[in-house]
């Protein structure tokens, strides 16, 4: 007879949703291709994947589908397949999408004025060699 383990209760000490409330939405919104397939449907509107595919640099193929296709499954993207000859697939931004778009313009802001902070930081740090520690 098998018997029941039973596990404590999360906290924000055990639970890093807990303890951070924003990263199931930084792991969603802000992975590594995401941001910039947002930024493009936000700026520039419904685009075909080889004008997405075309706009973000060293972006491939495969990476690119995986990324839409979550996005989509998120609520962040819609997909609309026109049955044409060839068939044409249009990617843009819904409506949960667009309510990104004031934090996407304070973090621009936020880069305008801050990352040449960011930078100096960096070269000092560089600068001082590896931590000793």
């Amino acid at each position: 007879m098998a018997t029941e383990t039973s596990r404590p209760a999360a906290d924000a000490t055990t639970d890093p949703e807990l303890a951070c409330p924003i990263s199931p939405v930084v792991d969603i919104v802000f992975s590594r291709w995401t941001s910039p397939i947002l930024w493009s449907l936000q700026a520039f509107g419904r685009q075909r994947f080889v004008e997405l595919e075309r706009r973000i640099e060293n972006i491939t193929p495969k990476v690119l589908t995986q990324r839409l296709r979550q996005l989509e499954r998120d609520g962040l993207v819609v997909r609309t397949y026109h049955p044409e000859v060839p068939p044409r697939v249009e990617y843009e931004i819904s409506e949960l999408g667009r309510t990104l778009s004031p934090l996407f313009a304070q973090i621009a802001e936020w880069a305008a004025t801050n990352i040449e902070h960011v930078e100096r930081a960096r070269r000092r740090y560089d600068d001082a060699g590896a931590p000793r520690g």
